[in-house]
């Protein structure tokens, strides 16, 4: 063990200054990505490492994005670039990290002497000095990026590549003198190949022969170029224009309501700026919003959250959508697996049998046991395991997945498994009323169960309700967690941890949460549930809406929308399709819609046909969708949003694939309309010509204008569709 103080601090920095001398030197000019559009594809963005020519500092970049470290005699950030842009983001630095244990606080690297917090030159970084006081660097080690977690990918899916290619360095640091003997800390940055995107985290390893308290930390805190600088004190302050997002998250389906890490603050020491008084969001800090109040046992280490930071190279939004959404399939490939299934409303066997058979014959690929079909996964009696395994034996027979939905939250187990509301010291207050804890004792027998049944009946498929770990608990008797401050990360640390233990048995998994990171395949598109319950026509364009408002910050496969074959929340025969052979236009307007944007619906019902008509339009159906399931699963441009008074549409892009492009049309009105329309075609990677046909008619041949657009002209039946396919 290295002990830094008076020759061992020398020993650290010549160990940091030798490997430093191995890297080679970085000349700007010299590398860069190849050329082209990362959106499209046509980039070779590969990460390096490099050192500077005056062999203090340590460059990792891939082209698009860079990140430069000061290691000598200090170690700092100072340089954060926006290579596509050339827009630097950072205007002072700021330590590496903060951590706070047994009730200190401390600094992880960083300097001292900063004179000037609005922008900063390089010739100043020899006028700073070293904070003492703070964990200092005493090495670091570069490798290829590791995989956080096992995936075997046995299903369709459009990226199989785990973990995403890219480099990754482990900064240790350690303390001067006495402090905290024996404890180190990694700083892990990761860079990713192909996409300005890095992540960075923190590992804690206590080699030392007594327990330490990891009351809260700091991953990540960055003094930012101010987006814009208001004078005044009154108005809206926006954040730089950077995305930052971590895989801490829960009690959203979207990144925006799940996002408790990232905070955009003030800085005071900013004296200079322009608003009078310093009220400009310009200092960002990722850390938990409580706790953890990690108690780390000699011979252990506890690793933080990963925080995602993603440039953006320019404000449309559109563009933005397409960044982090390849970001996601960069980060979490099983999102792109999207299967076909039937959520089925029963669970006797005869009838799981019969939906299981025409799930076989019309293409459907997995029958989820819905809420409400007297599935019980909590029950690990041997007459129930043998119950599902057998259908599960038979669905795999029949080349079907099969598994269930299983409730956590939003139900109460008693006053000494619930979660207790910090405020009253009792049950109820939960985010969706009650809930159990996951760190109660019921709560860490449900896990148990799950596995257990799992395990025994070869279920390929769960969908978990909940729980949500924004639900605090004050129990201190939970055998789980500790207490209030340590209970939210116990809780999230148990669900992904369970989550990822699926994902290594290839479990496809829907959560109503945002949990892709760790593990989880879907999310609910976002949508009202009482809507399902309206008549049917408007259920069609409101479904429509949900489609075109959720596919901004996520991939056709990270949603999940609905149909309700049978009642749902109400409403009534004129709410349902079923008998479905007396509803076929809603029917195939819910199949067009929904294979047309690649998103697969929770087909709720017992059945999917129950007359020779049904069955050959949902055949239909899926095979049109099949055939085009490649490009139906690729990005969408949003281009008309539906509003009922005039046509909507959407298209799909694949600069890379053999359909360039896939055009959905849709025409709500009760008269046949004709519209031209104007195609945005940029990413589709054409440049001159594009081949484009009508359904499966002839081809036509259409020039691209100078901003890749084209205008096609169509004539669409009233209540009906069309759609374009691009080459």
């Amino acid at each position: 063990m290295l002990l830094l103080c008076g020759a061992g601090n020398i020993v650290a920095q010549n160990l940091v200054q030798q490997k430093l001398e191995q890297l080679p030197v970085y000349h700007p000019d010299e590398f860069k990505s190849a050329g082209g559009d990362w959106l499209l594809g046509s980039t070779k963005a590969v990460t390096h490492i490099f050192k500077s020519t005056n062999g203090n500092d340590l460059t990792i970049t891939n082209g698009l994005v860079s990140r430069k470290f000061r290691l000598q005699p200090y170690m700092a950030c100072y340089e954060f670039k926006n290579l596509m842009t050339g827009k630097e983001m950072l205007r002072a630095i700021e330590p590496e990290a903060e951590i706070e244990i047994n009730g200190k606080s401390y600094n992880v690297g960083g300097a001292v002497g900063q004179f000037e917090r609005g922008y900063m030159q390089y010739d100043w970084l020899n006028k700073f000095s070293n904070d003492v006081h703070a964990f200092q660097l005493v090495d670091f080690s570069i490798r290829d990026i590791q995989s956080r977690f096992e995936w075997n990918p046995g299903r369709w899916a459009t990226n199989k590549q785990w973990p995403p290619q890219g480099k990754q360095i482990d900064f240790t640091f350690r303390l001067l003198g006495n402090d905290l003997q024996g404890v180190t800390l990694d700083v892990i940055y990761e860079m990713y190949d192909n996409i300005p995107l890095m992540s960075k985290s923190m590992i804690v390893h206590n080699e030392g022969n007594r327990i330490i308290r990891i009351n809260t930390f700091k991953s990540e805190k960055l003094a930012m170029v101010e987006e814009s600088s208001g004078v005044n004190t009154e108005g809206v302050f926006p954040s730089p224009h950077i995305c930052i997002q971590s895989d801490y998250t829960f009690g959203g389906n979207s990144f925006a309501d799940a996002n408790h890490t990232t905070y955009w603050l003030t800085d005071s020491l900013y004296s200079s700026q322009v608003n009078y008084n310093l009220q400009s969001h310009c200092l960002v800090e990722s850390k938990p919003p409580i706790g953890p109040e990690y108690v780390l046992q000699p011979g252990k280490n506890f690793e933080t959250f990963h925080t995602y930071e993603l440039m953006y190279d320019g404000y449309d939004k559109e563009r933005c959508g397409l960044a982090e959404r390849k970001m996601y399939r960069i980060l979490a490939p099983w999102i792109t697996e999207n299967p076909i299934f039937l959520h089925l409303t029963t669970t006797d066997p005869g009838k799981v049998k019969a939906a299981i058979n025409q799930c076989a014959e019309v293409g459907f690929e997995m029958v989820i046991l819905s809420f409400g079909s007297g599935l019980d996964m909590e029950d690990t009696s041997n007459i129930n395991i043998e119950k599902f395994k057998a259908l599960a034996d038979y669905a795999h027979l029949k080349g079907i997945e099969i598994g269930g939905y299983s409730l956590f939250s939003s139900r109460s187990i008693d006053s000494v498994n619930d979660v207790i509301n910090p405020k009253t010291g009792k049950p109820g207050g939960a985010i969706f009323g009650d809930a159990p804890c996951l760190g109660s004792k019921w709560g860490l027998e449900y896990l148990q169960k799950l596995k257990t049944f799992i395990t025994k009946t070869g279920f390929n498929v769960l969908e978990n309700d909940g729980p949500y770990p924004g639900d605090i608990c004050a129990s201190t008797t939970h055998p789980g967690h500790d207490g209030l401050k340590d209970s939210q990360w116990k809780q999230w640390y148990l669900e992904s941890s369970f989550y990822q233990w699926l994902r290594k048995k290839d479990v496809y998994l829907n959560a109503p949460d945002w949990y892709f990171l760790n593990g989880s395949n879907k999310t609910g598109v976002g949508y009202r549930e009482d809507n399902w319950s309206l008549p049917r026509e408007r259920q069609i364009i409101l479904g429509r809406q949900n489609i075109y408002d959720g596919t901004w910050d996520k991939a056709p496969g990270m949603s999940w929308t609905f149909v309700p074959l049978t009642q749902y929340h109400g409403g009534g025969d004129a709410a349902t399709i079923e008998p479905l052979h007396n509803h076929l236009d809603a029917y195939q307007a819910h199949l067009a819609q929904n294979f047309g944007s690649g998103i697969q619906a929770c087909y709720r019902g017992p059945r999917l046909f129950d007359a020779p008509a049904t069955e050959a339009l949902v055949k239909k159906e899926v095979a049109w969708y099949k055939k085009y399931r490649n490009i139906l699963n690729a990005d969408i441009i949003h281009i008309r949003r539906p509003d009922g008074r005039d046509y909507d549409a959407i298209m799909h892009v694949d600069a890379k694939g053999k359909e360039k492009a896939l055009v959905m049309i849709y025409n709500p009105l009760d008269i046949k309309i004709n519209r031209k329309i104007k195609l945005p075609l940029y990413y589709t990677g054409l440049t001159t010509i594009a081949r484009i046909r009508e359904k499966e008619n002839a081809i036509q041949l259409y020039h691209l204008n100078r901003d890749y657009s084209v205008e096609v002209s169509v004539g669409i039946a009233a209540h009906s569709y069309t759609w374009l396919v691009i080459e």
